[in-house]
């Protein structure tokens, strides 16, 4: 089970960009987290993966203080932002070998079997980052991010701009991570990913409120705006 505690954050004097936000997520369940771009989302994505430090608050994993506790963070939590975290120079096999060199995976058998093999990676092996398209980056990404087959996925928009292969194969694997326990805290406005979430939460002024999970098209947008 995962915490998090009265999460508050700032730029120098502007408006406060998240507002004591506070919720709880279960072993097997998917949360969306959807809102106005621009609202915060994608901050409070980057505090809890680490990348970004609050002005207050917590956030618990398993029994352990992500904020303060870095290394079990690093094996709690994995984390796939919008932005390309790969190698452009590297192949997607030498990006890959530096995320799993301490893996307690083979990653030639993820390859064959596992979860690389499940995202599509083994199709494009051999070919450098700055060559690929936006769906094999994101895959890829992916693939880096649960090397250490962390309980706990963050994923930031994770099938925008994508074509519906891609959309396809990154759904395959969140609804397979569920089924393993996992946690997924996910944002996103996409209506087949939102299928997968057990609840979602709306980002309004800083402050997140929970709201029916089967809202789509026209109700979902009348509460995010």
């Amino acid at each position: 089970m995962i915490e998090v505690k009265n999460i508050a954050k700032s730029y120098g004097k502007k408006k406060p960009v998240l507002r004591d936000i506070s919720f709880t997520a279960k072993q097997g369940e998917c949360i969306a987290i959807a809102g106005a771009n621009g609202c915060g989302k994608s901050t409070l994505l980057s505090i809890l993966a680490g990348t970004l430090r609050p002005d207050a608050g917590e956030f618990c994993a398993f029994g352990h203080n992500m904020f303060k506790e870095p290394k079990e963070r690093e094996r709690t939590i994995g984390y796939v932002p919008q932005e390309n975290p790969l190698i452009p120079e590297l192949t997607a096999r030498d990006n890959l070998r530096l995320w799993y060199c301490d893996s307690p995976f083979d990653m030639d058998e993820e390859l064959e079997n596992g979860v690389l093999a499940m995202l599509g990676i083994g199709e494009f092996l051999n070919v450098r980052v700055s060559a690929m398209s936006g769906g094999m980056k994101k895959r890829l990404s992916i693939g880096c991010s649960v090397a250490n087959d962390p309980p706990v996925l963050i994923m930031d928009e994770p099938g925008a701009a994508l074509d519906l292969v891609c959309k396809a194969a990154i759904r395959h694997y969140m609804a397979e991570y569920k089924k393993r326990n996992g946690i997924i805290l996910i944002t996103t406005h996409d209506e087949q990913e939102l299928d997968l979430c057990d609840r979602i939460l709306i980002m309004r002024q800083g402050v997140l409120h929970e709201e029916d999970p089967t809202l789509r098209g026209d109700r979902l947008l009348e509460a995010i705006v």
